[in-house]
């Protein structure tokens, strides 16, 4: 033993060696491709147009809630039953399952947020070549065809979507190994059962190929002891050729075609300095696809937590735009196509076809299953200054008064792995932090907070408290041999609690406890690293398939392990108030369901100008499927930016949901003061943009979470019928009223902005040029430059008056930013609560609209039943696209009138309304005359 540990230093001084090297790449070594998968190898392998499936319709069982039909494989005679529910809000789900399955499969818990309400099925028609089922609204029905099976979604004339049309359905039932079958008596089943003919039947000996009962990666063996079990089903899309989500990849926002390379790959792994424009793996897998034409959005869920590959081909793949014209100029009848493969390794096929028809209707239909996005506290949209480390609290108290000295906000501080006592979490290093409360508090008495890191990998020590309890309480993932599962990470040797157990999760949040965690605040939030998890030792550098977490492989529940980690960790620091607080939780591991406990960004980026780039759409995709709160390291983790870079980074990262700058132990300092004045007060320019729209951020936050609309979307979701905004993914939306066109190239002097919307304005935020839309708007830009435009239509409500924190503008008035479209009307939200607490579910808070009209400017309570009362008034508003009034006037909820100052910009048609004072809470009207 002793020698296999000196062994291991080497191994992790090695591995760490290479980390902290000049050579920044990833090591695709490390990592399998389909080939070296060998359920995606065999699945892959299959052709076309050869199911062996058909359904059996004699057993055919309909309930009010639920179909089920017995599907049997005419190769080898194994019977499978195939469920499929109509869920309430325009959704159909389909489950398959051995219809008698040698021992259960797994199947997802805890990710949908109830059993999801069904509605009535009916039958339409049936004969011997099928069943035909009426999914109730708009004609939708349901056809499922006997032989081969398949399954089409209709309505009216037109097929949504259908399940098996290639043929590509396959289920690796569940076996006994041959050469290990010594009982003879266990063949001797009811042979005139025909369920068991699994057993009985010998018509076709099935092909034993590689890797079926054993693997091997590098130099890592993995046991499969339950032998092959692997799961896929096609999907054909007709009229579709853009698809989106699937993520996490460092790909565009528009899903490519994977014929001629891998499949897309959801397995969450630590991948080290991860490759663009790639279809591997990485550290988060939310397996939900979003397709979208100008008719109609749909989304497939799959539900299943194991390896999973997803293949996409289209009919017009590779075609040029002029091949697609000379298609259309001769007549050409092929309707596009777009064809999704699903290949899991194990579990069961539970699938939520999502029918839309709107993008906002697959939010809700996706949220409805699976929850929306935690409402984070305010603060948290605020800006996070965080790297590898800071070095103890001298540290801390320099740069935190650096940010005063330099007069830039910040929220949040954060420490890495260095602030522990030896990568022990949960503790604090006693001679770098000796007195963490003492650093603690002051940061509250700034009305700031910290971030530290608590990971799940636990080190192996007998005077470490929380082992001692994981271990004692038998808490710990086993091997396959019954023994504590053991890899290593940060802390060397170290053991991996088991978070799929519900008492391990209520027992890790207990730990978060004012009285169990030593020095911790309640101004101290966590953040969970390396839950994929990371195991540097193992294979792919996670943990072994094998490993046993109760009845269940590591195989079956890889990909909620993150999940599971967050989990608890938010309901720790829901539970140390009482319930009182919100939590923030920063993760980088996650599944679907992840949104409902805080935020996830993109993992280990690099310095470089296309990481820059593919932060957008990586956070998009993120948002498209639930997970709003998400941001990128600003600046790179690895690597050193250039100050061009740097500024752009944040410029970008101002107008990204989560804002935290972050850098690697082995770079270069870059506080934002380190590089010169010029760039400093560009980068607290922007900075202080952020803090100015905080109340914008707030409001859509509160939308998303009760809607499960994305914060920071894609153009299409608001344009849905215009394909130039389809594959757009240089430029975005927040809400439905800021359009943001980063700068992200290096010595740029201008960037094309798509303005969307025929009949639409849209106003420079910073020059209040009105521009029109459905246009491509050439902008010149400088350093100072950040392409910003407001929607004519919209109200947004700022606050100018920027603070050292966003918990000192907690009483500031506001600015109201009224954008007049062409019909000369606007609206907006505002929404007021306190900012951390759980009472606006008590419906404490201010929920008002904001509507421009017939040159009446109003606000009106759109949440009548709720109660809380504000200090902030409205100190100013800006009327963009306006006409000279003669005289305004302000009529109050008391029915008091009075004349309103105002200034006219003619030439820009800006009309500024001076200290109207009214409170924000209030009711109120504004004439213009």
């Amino acid at each position: 033993m002793a020698a296999f540990s000196v062994r291991m230093v080497h191994v992790l001084v090695l591995w760490l060696a290479v980390c902290l090297s000049g050579t920044w790449a990833v090591d695709k070594g490390n990592f399998k491709t389909c080939d070296q998968s060998s359920f995606c190898k065999r699945q892959r392998a299959l052709k076309p147009g050869e199911s062996p499936y058909r359904v059996l319709l004699e057993t055919m069982e309909l309930t009010n809630t639920r179909l089920t039909l017995q599907l049997i494989n005419d190769n080898n005679k194994v019977r499978l039953l195939l469920e499929l529910y109509r869920l309430q809000g325009n959704i159909t789900r389909v489950k398959i399952n051995e219809l008698k399955p040698l021992k259960p499969r797994y199947e997802v818990p805890d990710v949908l947020v109830r059993e999801p309400p069904t509605e009535p099925l009916s039958v339409l028609s049936q004969d011997e070549n099928g069943v035909v089922l009426s999914l109730g609204a708009e004609s939708q029905r349901v056809i499922v065809s006997a032989r081969p099976f398949r399954l089409d979604i209709m309505e009216g004339h037109n097929v949504l979507m259908s399940l098996n049309s290639r043929g590509l359905l396959a289920f690796e039932h569940l076996r006994m190994r041959k050469d290990t079958q010594t009982e003879p008596e266990a063949e001797k089943k009811d042979e005139a059962d025909p369920a068991n003919q699994a057993e009985t039947a010998k018509e076709e000996e099935e092909k034993v190929e590689e890797g079926m009962w054993e693997e091997t990666f590098k130099s890592h063996s993995d046991s499969k002891p339950n032998g092959p079990s692997a799961v896929s089903l096609d999907f054909s899309l007709p009229g579709v050729e853009h698809v989106y989500g699937i993520p996490e990849h460092a790909e565009p926002l528009k899903l490519k075609t994977t014929e001629s390379g891998d499949p897309y790959r959801l397995y969450n792994l630590d991948v080290f300095q991860y490759e663009l424009y790639n279809p591997m793996a990485l550290y988060g897998a939310v397996p939900v696809m979003l397709a979208h034409n100008t008719k109609r959005t749909t989304g497939i869920f799959w539900l299943n937590a194991a390896e999973t590959w997803v293949d996409i081909s289209s009919n017009t793949a590779g075609k040029t735009v002029f091949g697609k014209m000379l298609d259309y100029v001769q007549g050409s009848s092929e309707t596009p196509q777009t064809d999704v493969r699903w290949i899991s390794e194990s579990g069961i096929i539970d699938v939520f076809l999502m029918l839309g028809p709107t993008p906002k209707d697959v939010f809700s239909q996706y949220a409805s299953l699976t929850g929306t996005q935690s409402f984070p506290p305010l603060s948290s949209l605020g800006y996070h200054q965080c790297r590898w480390n800071y070095n103890d609290q001298e540290d801390v108290r320099s740069v935190d008064a650096g940010f005063d000295e330099h007069d830039i906000p910040y929220d949040f501080i954060w420490l890495d792995i260095e602030h522990t006592d030896g990568k022990r979490y949960f503790t604090w290093d006693p001679h770098k932090f000796a007195t963490p409360k003492d650093m603690l508090q002051g940061l509250m008495d700034k009305k700031r907070k910290m971030v530290a890191i608590v990971d799940p990998h636990i080190k192996i020590d007998n005077n470490y408290k929380i082992h001692n309890e994981i271990r004692s309480r038998g808490f710990y993932v086993k091997n396959k041999d019954g023994g504590d599962y053991e890899g290593w990470c940060w802390p060397g040797s170290a053991g991996y609690p088991d978070f799929t157990r519900a008492d391990m999760r209520a027992w890790w949040a207990s730990m978060f406890a004012y009285d169990q965690y030593e020095g911790s605040m309640e101004n101290l939030y966590t953040w969970n690293d390396m839950n994929e998890p990371s195991v540097f030792n193992g294979p792919e550098v996670t943990m072994h398939k094998d490993a046993v977490h109760g009845s269940w492989e590591h195989r079956d529940v890889h990909n909620l392990y993150g999940l599971y980690v967050q989990m608890a960790t938010a309901d720790g620091l829901i539970q140390r108030s009482g319930g009182v607080e919100r939590p923030f939780v920063l993760t980088r591991a996650f599944f679907a369901g992840s949104q409902r406990y805080g935020a996830v960004w993109t993992g280990d980026n690099a310095a470089e100008w296309d990481h820059l780039k593919i932060s957008i759409p990586m956070c998009l995709s993120l948002g498209l499927v639930g997970i709003s709160f998400c941001g990128a390291d600003v600046g790179g983790f690895f690597k050193s930016p250039s100050p061009e870079l740097l500024v752009r980074w944040y410029q970008t990262g101002a107008y990204q949901p989560f804002f935290r700058a972050h850098a690697h132990l082995d770079t270069p300092r870059r506080e934002p003061w380190l590089f010169g004045p010029e760039n400093l007060a560009l980068i607290r320019d922007v900075v202080r943009q952020r803090y100015t729209f905080l109340p914008y951020w707030y409001q859509l936050f509160y939308n998303a979470y009760r809607t499960g609309e994305p914060v920071m979307r894609p153009l299409w979701v608001e344009y849905p019928q215009d394909p130039a905004t389809f594959a757009v993914d240089d430029e975005f939306l927040i809400g439905r009223d800021l359009l943001v066109h980063p700068v992200t190239d290096e010595g740029s002097r201008g960037v094309t902005a798509y303005l969307p919307g025929k009949d639409e304005f849209w106003y420079d935020i910073h020059t209040f040029h009105k521009h029109n839309g459905a246009q491509n708007l050439y902008i010149p830009v400088t350093m100072s430059s950040i392409p910003v435009f407001q929607r004519g239509g919209s109200i947004i409500p700022r606050k100018l008056r920027v603070r050292r924190s966003s918990s000192c503008m907690e009483h500031d008035p506001y600015t109201l930013f009224v954008a007049l479209n062409p019909q000369r009307t606007a609206e907006g939200e505002l929404y007021i609560d306190d900012g951390h607490t759980f009472n606006y579910e008590k419906k404490e808070f201010i929920h008002r609209r904001f509507s421009f009209a017939n040159n009446v400017l109003s606000s009106v309570n759109i949440a009548p039943d709720a109660k809380f009362t504000t200090k902030s008034w409205v100190e100013r508003i800006i009327v963009l696209g306006a006409s000279k009034p003669s005289k305004i006037t302000l009529r109050t909820a008391g029915g008091e009138e009075s004349q309103l100052d105002f200034e006219f910009d003619p030439s820009m048609s800006v009309l500024t309304i001076r200290k109207p004072g009214m409170n924000a809470g209030e009711e109120w009207s504004i004439a213009l005359k």
